[in-house]
């Protein structure tokens, strides 16, 4: 039987492995160890799923509205817009807000309700509350750690709230302002 020039013998052995090892390959006749494999794909799927319930535990607590809030009244709100760097439009949100209460509010978040001209809401944000501070070394205030500047009993403090992006569908009216998860110096 005759067979092609340019195909090799089968009896022949060439020597190399089937694959580098080199590479990861692994020489005929030893097998696979899967052992790493598995344990990998084991602590990717419970780190996915402690991000999962973690992640969803926070936004559950942010959720909820605050008892303090009613002793903290909006006395006036301002909007304006600006371009950042990337050319991307971001509003501010300047809040001057009354404590009316007892206690020293030192953080804590405000949920911005955004409606479209028929009532209906169109876009909800969960915002930081950040004191608008003067820039040390002068020029426009800039928005910093509320902690630094708290909001004291019977005092006024404006707050900025900043919204990366609002949705071309908004009314442009002032949007619906609550406070949540309000934080207070530990005593």
């Amino acid at each position: 039987m005759s067979r092609p020039l340019d195909q090799p013998d089968p009896s022949e052995k060439s020597g190399l492995p089937s694959e580098p090892e080199l590479f990861g390959g692994t020489s005929q006749g030893e097998p696979r160890n899967w052992i790493p494999w598995i344990a990998g794909f084991a602590v990717v799927l419970v780190g996915l799923v402690l991000l999962a319930v973690l992640g969803r535990g926070g936004r559950q607590q942010a959720a909820e509205a605050d008892p303090y809030a009613s002793m903290l009244a909006v006395e006036q709100m301002r909007l304006s817009q600006a371009e950042n760097f990337a050319g991307a439009t971001i509003t501010y949100i300047d809040l001057t807000v009354q404590n009316n209460g007892q206690r020293t509010v030192v953080g804590g978040v405000a949920r911005a309700v955004f409606r479209d001209t028929l009532g209906q809401v169109v876009q909800t944000e969960t915002l930081p509350l950040r004191a608008l501070l003067r820039h040390p070394l002068g020029g426009a205030d800039e928005a910093g750690d509320l902690s630094k500047a708290p909001l004291e009993p019977g005092k006024q403090r404006v707050l900025r709230l900043t919204v990366e992006h609002v949705t071309s569908q908004w009314n442009q009216a002032q949007p619906e302002i609550e406070f949540l998860s309000l934080r207070f110096p530990k005593q």
